[in-house]
């Protein structure tokens, strides 16, 4: 028989501190001379990021020093942060300047100020190509370029320049040409960008750069070569990213269709298809918020699925008769998996946690599986989510009771949330809440029409989904319509924020290193991100009405439920003072709010301590505002006014 306790109190096995410990971040699959490489990023090392390999016989095993972090900041995002040049494995260290060479001396020719991603080496292993970025002397924006190393001559050489961004370079297989794409402000790579080729020779490059496709509303993503030659790369040209050969006759669509073959180019280093053979693709699609692994014929253009178990993929490499790719499902979490091409074997080689990391008590029957909902929301828009219904075998809420409700609004905000297994969202169902996952007006995969939804509209269109996620699971009686809260990060912290402040639907909310102040916001953030706002606001300052029109600090007096404020102190994209501003308008009012910061801590959080704080002082503020025990957690300080505990 089910025990009966209050939603939201529910004892649970998925403790904070063995989720935090779990929750490995793995990237950037590679294959080189068979052998299968990533990247894995460990919370309870304080977030260091090492490349790791896989042992025959299973296991792994860690290839670069115990005391470096594999990390680049270029675009403070960073990414593409390891590669391979000839037969040495070549990486970015946090902590020093420079390009290191596992076994050998650091590359020579980097420069001491510069910032280092994308690592590329050329087929005849002589040259290693990188996206270089150095600080403005004169305190202005960082300058980014492309620009090779020649390995045996030590001499660094500019290959393209006085572009504001460039990106994702790769070689022919036969040496002779070399690709990337590059874009200008106000620009964002999913925005527009072009496709750039450039001659190559046995000592470099051969010619000017050219450009041979894109523009400014046509974001190509991932230019690579098919085995003769020509230039294949994804656009959205369509409306959907595509994939396009570049022949003789121009571009020629190869398998046009209503599906995502790219992604958002937030960071380095991603990949959504690989050559198999002369006339073969290995690909992944996604459709109706799911991904899908599939060959493609270069001849005919057809589409044959491969069959996985996963629901998300990512970062797909072939070498020879294998490949690899990191998959995901509701079912198991986020895996390294080597495929054979030949026999179609899976195996799974590292996966983001597992028993050995205290997370052996937790079998697939605790996992909440995430239903897909679509929904109406404003303007006759039909938005998506997935929907988490609260679950722990063994317990329930009582009869007469709905669940209280968590809205997540996802970061980016031009990005997606999936349906793959998060162990911060099993962290609430377990407990008793329910949660719906939005991927309001503007997120990715959807085509380019429902991610340009959210031009001039941010604080609008997507708080307009996230309250039409609330008001529908609260309609269908899913959730308690008394106690609906709202959740987000950085972006997805702002339209958290504006939810709480311009509409009168949630109980309370919790804001990760969220924005208060779209002008603070726009004089003060990164290179990256520096025109982004032109896009989904306006340009600035013509449009300062609207800044402060839609910032929710200019609003305080409109919000009155209590808010947690969660902020690493060294976050340079969201800085601390946007959280410091927020509090002290509430300050001010007297409303009940907590404010924890996170020293040593920039746009995320990546030690463990801090992620495990991080949830229980959420969970604990939940407790307080909602009404439910929560006897074994150390309470979270809750104020209403300057040194007044709420």
């Amino acid at each position: 028989m089910a025990s009966t306790a209050p939603h939201g109190s529910w004892p649970s096995p998925l403790a904070a501190d063995a989720l935090a410990l779990a929750a490995r971040r793995l990237s950037q699959p590679r294959l080189h001379r068979g052998r299968v490489t990533w990247l894995e990023g460990r919370p309870g090392e304080g977030g260091r990021q090492h490349v790791r390999c896989a042992r025959g016989g299973g296991g792994s095993e860690a290839l670069t020093p115990s005391d470096h972090n594999v990390r680049s900041r270029v675009h403070e995002y960073g990414g593409g942060d390891y590669g391979y040049a000839g037969d040495d494995l070549v990486y970015v260290e946090h902590g020093t300047p420079g390009i290191r060479c596992l076994g050998h001396e650091p590359v020579r020719g980097t420069l001491a100020d510069a910032r280092y991603a994308d690592l590329v080496g050329s087929p005849d292993g002589r040259f290693l190509v990188a996206v270089e970025e150095t600080a403005s002397k004169g305190g202005g924006e960082p300058s980014n370029r492309l620009v090779a190393f020649d390995l045996r001559a030590g001499e660094r050489r500019v290959l393209v320049e006085g572009r504001d961004f460039v990106a994702q370079p790769v070689f022919a297989p036969g040496g002779d040409a070399l690709a990337c794409i590059a874009w200008d402000h106000p620009n964002m790579p999913w925005d527009g960008t072009e496709l750039l080729r450039i001659a190559w020779g046995p000592d470099g490059m051969a010619g000017d750069p050219r450009r041979v496709a894109g523009g400014p509303e046509e974001a190509i993503f991932q230019p690579g070569f098919a085995p003769d030659g020509s230039l294949l790369y994804v656009t959205d040209r369509s409306g959907w990213w595509n994939l396009e050969r570049l022949g003789p006759e121009g571009p020629q669509p190869l398998c046009p269709r209503p599906a995502e073959f790219g992604r958002p180019l937030w960071v380095f280093g991603l990949s959504s298809w690989a050559v198999e053979a002369a006339d073969r693709l290995l690909c992944i699609f996604g459709e109706g918020g799911e991904d899908h692994l599939a060959r493609l014929d270069l001849r005919t253009g057809s589409l044959v699925e491969i069959p996985t178990p996963f629901t998300e993929l990512e970062g797909i490499r072939v070498e020879g008769r294998s490949a690899v790719f990191l998959g995901a499902s509701p079912r198991q979490p986020t895996a390294v998996c080597r495929l054979d091409l030949e026999t179609g074997e899976l195996e799974e080689v590292a996966w983001a946690f597992a028993a050995s990391d205290g997370t052996g008590e937790l079998g697939d029957d605790l996992w909440s599986r995430p239903s897909a909902v679509s929904f109406p929301s404003a303007e006759g828009r039909t938005a998506h989510a997935f929907f988490y219904a609260p679950h722990r075998p063994g317990w329930q809420g009582p009869a007469d009771a709905r669940p209280p409700l968590l809205v997540k609004s996802h970061g980016g905000p031009t990005a997606a949330t999936s349906s793959s297994l998060r162990l911060p969202i099993q962290y609430w169902t377990s407990r008793g809440f329910a949660v719906i996952d939005v991927n309001y007006a503007g997120s990715t995969g959807y085509g380019r029409s429902y991610r340009n939804a959210l031009r001039g509209a941010w604080g609008v269109a997507d708080v307009d989904d996230c309250v039409a996620a609330a008001r529908f699971a609260a309609d269908q009686g899913w959730a308690d319509p008394r106690r609906l809260a709202i959740t987000g990060g950085s972006a997805g912290g702002y339209t958290t924020l504006c939810a709480l402040t311009f509409r009168d639907v949630f109980a309370a909310g919790a804001s990760h290193y969220g924005i208060g102040d779209l002008e603070t916001l726009a004089r003060d953030t990164h290179k990256f991100e520096a025109r982004y706002l032109d896009r989904l606001v306006g340009p600035y300052p013509q449009e300062q009405a609207r800044y402060r029109e839609r910032s929710p600090i200019h609003s305080a007096d409109r919000l009155s439920c209590p808010v947690i404020f969660l902020q690493g102190l060294d976050d340079p994209i969201v800085p601390p003072n946007q959280a410091e501003a927020m509090v002290a308008a509430l300050e001010a009012r007297g409303i009940p709010h907590a404010h924890v910061t996170f020293a040593g801590e920039g746009h995320g959080f990546r030690a463990a301590e801090n992620i495990r704080r991080a949830l229980e002082s959420e969970l604990s503020f939940y407790g307080h505002v909602f009404g439910f025990p929560l006897p074994d957690l150390p309470p979270v300080e809750i104020r209403s006014a300057a040194g007044r505990p709420a």
